[in-house]
């Protein structure tokens, strides 16, 4: 017997030596060779963990390999400061490669045009670099290529016309380069997604592409006429149908204006009475201070001064309670805000509400009457909306549903010690596509001209979805412009705006980059460092991206979660072409929408068997940035379930 198992345990020990010895001849050699050789002739400022006596498959940042080890498949390294051209004979050699990823890098020269002889590349991430020179001239031999980028570097020439070669092409991104000449015709039907803004392009656009938008084609040469008759970013509404001028109004008709006429000039007799009844009250004041449950709003500012005064409700507004009722509620201090100061309203019928106190306001009754039914009128997934206002001379009440769950900025830095369950990427991400989604509506209202003002982590809440809900809409430009600014409020304004009533559309982009930074970061807008020094997060990230060590400007919290380096990196550039200093340069927020929208559009509906690992970008290029993360898995619920629309 013990002869038998003894046997049977040097049969064990042998096979499991040979599966060892199996896994090891099972590493690609020729592909390793060649990405060491690779690196060893790029100037790289930081090193990555590429040794030959460790494994190309199980440990090599930014490696992806097959299902059996054989061969390299995916090379991602954004962000990892080359410099300098890509050595000849080198990533050429990875011949079953299909995602090539090296954007965000210093990486110069001439288009490497060995990269030709990958014939199984589906997707090429060449953009913010420092290429230069002219376009390889012939793309016949990328059959599958499905996604190009090159943008953000100093191409010049032209598009040659054998880029409609690539027939399978799904996303093509050549903006912000110095090209020239016309476009050619790309009749590639696959095509999706197209962006050859600012280069130095001229004459007209292609019949085969007008069915991209006008931004695609803007910041060039191109025929303005042509350019303008493209279709919009974004769907608008279809146009309400006007009657004939020969249709004849039924006795029906007359009879309902007649009605109609006559309970408007009803209502108006009935306000016009109510005004010159009206009677001034005691002074009303919420309290300044308040702790939990400390008494009833009442007990702390007194009897409202105008009695006929109401609290007015918009329309769909399912609350019933009046100023007596919100004045009798028990009252909890949530915090002070640029704005004024936030209660928590507990009242009897335990409905329970968020009561701003608006501090400071500058304008007339009728100005704020105005802007606030602007503001309430709004209906969209992503906007939180204003319930009722109250306004008197000495008092401007806004009351908005409360958020148990507490807005982005208690989520992101409240109680980060350790131990804690972080806010992951999937939440974040949702966040950023949500508030983009409702930022972009709220610019198309009031005839496109209504502004935000005050888009910061403390104004953001999540829907039912888990989608960021932007709050706290327009009441900028009610307030005093001489009102200190916070020290928070500070590190998200644009470094255009000095007055404060006077934000902008471009100014709400800025402050809406900031807010993806801190998402991507962790920390906070603006930053004491515990004298007299402030850090402003855009500067911080900034200077970081320049030493071209991309890797230190996440959230430690996030390096847990495995394959989102791409997102996060793909994210960053869209956060700080949002903080551009020049308000001219930073994208529209419909064109935001689009581009955060993208970034996991991109990882879904293409994806490749688990078996492979891959992600490979059918919209918009996503990054990756080579980072040891960790093993531990992220939520990949699909980030679908919110608004896709942002004018709706």
């Amino acid at each position: 017997m013990r002869k038998k198992q003894n046997i049977l345990f040097i049969f064990s020990a042998i096979l499991f030596l040979e599966l060892v010895s199996f896994h090891t001849l099972a590493d690609p050699v020729e592909d390793k060779e060649a990405l060491l050789d690779f690196l060893s002739n790029i100037h790289h400022p930081h090193a990555l963990n590429w040794t030959e006596n460790s494994s190309v498959c199980d440990s090599w940042t930014g490696v992806t390999c097959d299902s059996n080890h054989s061969r390299v498949i995916a090379l991602r390294l954004p962000g990892v400061g080359f410099r300098g051209s890509i050595p000849p004979n080198t990533l050429s050699r990875l011949s079953a490669i299909q995602i090539l990823s090296l954007r965000s890098n210093g990486i110069s020269g001439s288009f490497p045009s060995d990269l030709s002889q990958l014939k199984n590349l589906t997707s090429l991430y060449l953009h913010s670099n420092k290429f230069s020179g002219a376009f390889p001239l012939d793309f016949s031999a990328w059959n599958n290529l499905t996604v190009l980028d090159l943008s953000d570097n100093e191409f010049n020439g032209s598009i040659p016309p054998s880029i409609s070669n690539l027939t399978h092409l799904i996303s093509l991104n050549l903006s912000n380069n110095s090209l020239s000449g016309d476009i050619p015709d790309i009749n590639v039907p696959s095509l999706q997604q197209l962006n050859l803004a600012n280069n130095n392009l001229s004459g007209s656009v292609p019949r085969s592409l007008q069915k991209f938008p006008s931004w695609a084609f803007s910041g060039n040469k191109l025929s303005a006429d042509n350019v303008t008759a493209l279709p919009p970013a974004l769907p608008l509404d279809p146009p309400t149908p006007q009657p004939s001028k020969r249709s004849i109004l039924s006795q029906s008709a007359i009879l309902g204006i007649a009605l109609g006429g006559c309970v408007l000039l009803f209502l108006f007799i009935a306000l016009l009475m109510i005004c010159c009844h009206s009677k001034k009250k005691n002074k009303s004041g919420l309290p300044v201070k308040s702790n939990k449950k400390e008494g009833s709003l009442k007990e702390k500012h007194g009897e409202p001064q105008e009695k006929d005064n109401k609290l007015v409700f918009f329309e769909g507004c399912n609350l019933a309670f009046d100023l007596e009722d919100l004045l009798r509620a028990s009252a909890e201090l949530l915090g002070k805000g640029t704005f004024g100061i936030t209660y928590k309203a507990a009242l009897e019928d335990a409905t329970t509400v968020a009561v701003k106190r608006l501090k400071d306001v500058m304008a007339a009754k009728k100005e704020f009457e105005q802007q606030i039914q602007a503001i309430g009128s709004i209906r969209h997934v992503n906007v939180f909306p204003l319930r009722a206002y109250y306004y008197s001379k000495d008092e401007k009440l806004v009351v908005y549903d409360y958020d148990e769950e507490g807005s982005v900025s208690a989520m992101l830095h409240g109680n980060r010690v350790e131990g804690r369950t972080p806010l992951d990427w999937e939440t974040r991400l949702r966040i950023i596509i949500g508030t983009a989604r409702g930022l972009a509506h709220i610019h198309t209202q009031n005839g496109g001209k209504l502004v935000h003002g005050n888009i910061k982590a403390s104004n953001i809440f999540l829907n039912l979805q888990g989608y960021g809900c932007v709050s706290d809409t327009g009441l900028a430009t009610l307030m005093s412009p001489t009102l200190p600014p916070a020290m928070r409020a500070a590190g998200y304004r644009a470094p255009e705006v000095t007055d404060t009533r006077k934000t902008t559309q471009a100014s709400d982009i800025y402050s809406f980059g900031v807010l993806i930074l801190e998402l991507l970061t962790g920390k906070s807008a603006v930053q004491a460092t515990g004298g007299d020094e402030v850090i402003h997060l855009v500067r911080w990230v900034h200077s970081v991206v320049r030493e071209e060590w991309t890797a230190e400007v996440f959230d430690v919290e996030l390096l847990r979660y495995p394959n989102i380096e791409e997102e996060m990196v793909e994210m960053l550039q869209i956060g700080l072409n949002c903080v551009s200093r020049t308000p001219d340069r930073r994208p529209k927020m419909a064109e935001v929408v689009k581009m955060v929208e993208g970034i996991r559009q991109g990882n879904i509906g293409t994806r490749p068997s688990s078996e492979t690992n891959l992600e490979i970008a059918v919209s918009t290029p996503t990054p990756q940035l080579a980072v040891d993360a960790g093993t531990s898995s992220a939520p990949q619920s699909a980030v679908d379930a919110g608004t896709s629309s942002a004018s709706q």
